[in-house]
This record gives C-alpha cells, sequence and structure tokens, in this order.
C-alpha cells in the first residue's frame, strides 16, 4: 500500500498527560497535511482545535481514559460536552471491572447510553484486551454489538499491550456486522500498519504513523 492509502486510515493521537498546545496544533495540521482519519486528542484540546482546525479535519477524543472507571453519567455528561466543543469522534474505555465481575449487561447498558448521548457522532468502545482472557473478548464483541456502538478498539496504548493480529481476527469473528475494528498500541512498522488494515481494520490509532512512514 502507498504511504497515502495508509494514513487514511489513521487517528493520529496525542494522549499524553504532558502534551502542550504546540504539540497539539502539529498533530492538527499533520492529519490535515497528510488527509489522515482523525485528530484524536485530550478533551481539555478539543474546543481550541475545533475552532481553529474544524473546518479541515475531525477532532477525536477521549472518554473515561485510560482506565475506564468514571461512571456513566460522568462518562454521559464528557461525551456530550466533547460534542458541544467541537468533537466529531469519541472512544470511550469500558470499566474492565465490569468485565471481571461479569457483569455483561451493564457493560451493554453503558454502551448504549453512551451511544444514546453521542447521536450520529462516531463512538469507538476500547476494551483493552491486554487484560482480557479470550471468553471476556467474545462476550465484549457482543456487548459492544448489542450496544450499538460504531467501532470496537484494541487498546488505550496506556495498558500493558497493544493490538495483535490475533486479537484482531477474534474481534472480526464475533462482532455484528455494523461494528467496525480499530486497532491500537504497538504499532511500530509500516508491516504491522498494513497488516493490521489487510487482516479488516478500519481505523488505526497511533502516535508514529508519520515516522514510521517517512523517517
Amino acid at each position: 500500500m502507498k504511504n497515502n492509502e495508509i494514513l487514511k486510515y489513521v487517528d493520529h493521537t496525542l494522549l499524553k498527560a504532558v502534551s502542550t498546545w504546540e504539540q497539539i496544533k502539529k498533530i492538527c495540521e499533520e492529519t490535515r497535511d497528510y488527509n489522515m482519519a482523525s485528530a484524536c486528542i485530550p478533551p481539555t484540546y478539543v474546543e481550541k482545535a475545533a475552532k481553529d482546525y474544524g473546518n479541515d479535519i475531525v477532532i477525536c477524543t477521549v472518554l473515561g481514559f485510560p482506565l475506564g472507571y468514571d461512571n456513566l453519567e460522568t462518562k454521559v455528561f464528557s461525551a456530550k460536552n466533547a460534542i458541544l466543543k467541537g468533537a466529531e469522534e469519541l472512544d470511550m474505555v469500558i470499566n474492565i471491572g465490569d468485565v471481571k465481575n461479569r457483569d455483561y449487561d451493564k457493560i451493554t447498558y453503558e454502551i448504549t447510553k453512551m451511544k444514546e448521548a453521542v447521536g450520529s457522532k462516531i463512538l469507538k468502545v476500547i476494551i483493552e484486551t491486554c487484560y482480557l482472557e479470550e471468553n471476556e473478548k467474545i462476550q465484549l464483541c457482543k456487548c459492544v454489538t448489542d450496544g450499538g456502538a460504531d467501532y470496537i478498539k484494541t487498546s488505550t496504548g496506556f495498558g500493558t499491550a497493544g493490538a495483535t493480529i490475533k486479537d484482531i481476527i477474534l474481534l472480526k469473528n464475533h462482532i455484528g456486522p455494523n461494528v467496525k475494528i480499530k486497532a491500537s498500541g504497538g504499532i511500530k512498522t509500516k508491516s504491522d500498519l498494513v497488516s493490521f488494515i489487510e487482516i479488516g481494520c478500519q481505523r488505526l490509532g497511533t502516535s508514529s504513523a508519520l515516522q514510521i512512514l517517512y523517517g
């Protein structure tokens, strides 16, 4: 694949706690200049980024990030506020504790309410695969599908590991037909980028796509 084709799949990401506005500006400008899928940035920068760059790029932000254990009311408020500030796509972390408690109905309910909150905007659900057993990943495919989310996403990039081809195949085999896949975390080479796209990912979350492809 050509570099420009690969970059159309990339959510160009900067979510470090020490991110400055100058760094966020750079992410937004690179997203625009290289025609990437979105700029994925912290919620505190959404309003300014949308004001300065919203006509040229899609603004993505995160909810309950990176640990997922905000309560539902907080996540719903954060989602609505992010949209009000200019976010078009929202990547939400589920409550991993609910998975370990096998409370899948609660997880599905949370996703349902979050999708109601974001409406026509894109909701991506981060399940943090590095902490999960295979059966838990399968159960979460059902939760994400039944909850009406647009994407299932592997990782925050802040866990113990990121996306793997094995996990993408597993998710692909168990999600519903209307759910897309985003691989995130641990993408280090052009081969990684291409492999995740070819196996069926419609989005890739990475902070290093330009460095990988252009040095």
